[in-house]
């Protein structure tokens, strides 16, 4: 088995370089695991209390169940991965039932500030976009898929992305393998990234 983790900060584009390196893979020999699905529950607070809550920050994240749930695939064994709904900023109370396979990919903003999620992936790779681009994308999303508006969303940004992202984020560039800038479509890294996978399966 071989663990990737895909980090950068939001807005990157960890999702176009997860999708353009699981297109080349067989379907059943690849899985993804989002860190957003890790977000704690939030069940015993109020909706106007959810809103509040940092997301950007690591204590958003609950770790330790992401590292057991890797563990579990290492040594062979399915478990339910929670689902997460940024509508309700909080678990939807269902599951996705996630088996091992022969390549496992862990895409999300902060998963590279937690040392002991670090040294389970075999390849560390950290997605970088300016950050006008990355406001950009965020925008896009949050009020496309997420039902936020302009203001909520560029509030959200001043106040907490952005700060987060200097604090947190960017200086995990220094655990990666290899750093994807992804203002242009970048074919050559994750050609380099396939060939790796590939030798290791090998």
């Amino acid at each position: 088995m071989l663990i990737i983790g895909i980090a950068g900060g939001t807005g990157s584009g960890k999702t176009t370089v997860v999708d353009q390196i699981v297109s080349e893979l067989p379907k059943d020999e690849v899985c993804v695991i989002s860190q957003d699905s890790y977000y704690k529950d939030t069940s015993h607070l109020k909706m106007e209390d959810r809103v509040k809550i940092n997301f950007d920050h690591p204590n958003s994240i609950d770790f330790d169940l992401l590292v057991s749930h890797l563990h579990e695939l290492r040594k062979g064994n399915s478990f339910e991965q929670p689902v997460y709904s940024f509508v309700d900023h909080n678990r939807t109370g269902e599951t996705i039932t996630t088996y091992p396979k022969k390549v496992v990919i862990v895409e999300g903003i902060l998963i590279l500030t937690h040392p002991d999620i670090r040294e389970m992936f075999d390849i560390k790779v950290y997605v970088h976009a300016d950050s006008d681009e990355r406001l950009i994308r965020r925008l896009k999303r949050d009020i496309a898929d997420r039902g936020r508006d302009l203001t909520e969303v560029l509030n959200r940004y001043q106040s907490t992305l952005k700060p987060m992202h200097q604090q947190f984020i960017e200086p995990t560039k220094e655990f990666a393998d290899i750093i994807i800038p992804t203002n242009r479509y970048n074919t050559v890294a994750v050609n380099l990234i396939r060939t790796i996978i590939h030798q290791k399966l090998a």
